[in-house]
């Protein structure tokens, strides 16, 4: 049973004029944060890196099936499966 709540926001997508101004609006923050505050930038720069490391390590391994299996499925093991005539 799905109960709604009668004072949950509805969820409809945002108008594309609203979106892309939100994108401009966003594009030009960040053009002067960079600029106005480049030393900080630069300053920073090495530990966004370090803090990267761990979400592409987390992130990628989702696409080869972890750690020390960097190959595909086994072609042999559904061998065993089929019926033996």
């Amino acid at each position: 049973m799905d109960h709604e709540h009668p004072n949950a926001p509805s969820e409809k997508p945002l108008n594309p004029r609203v979106r892309w101004a939100l994108y401009g609006f966003l594009a030009i923050a960040a053009f002067y944060l960079v600029t106005e505050h480049w030393a900080h930038t630069l300053g920073a720069l090495p530990l966004l890196i370090l803090l990267l490391c761990p979400l592409l390590h987390f992130f990628h391994h989702g696409r080869h099936g972890g750690h020390g299996t960097g190959q595909g499925p086994d072609p042999d093991a559904d061998r065993g499966k089929e019926g033996n005539s």
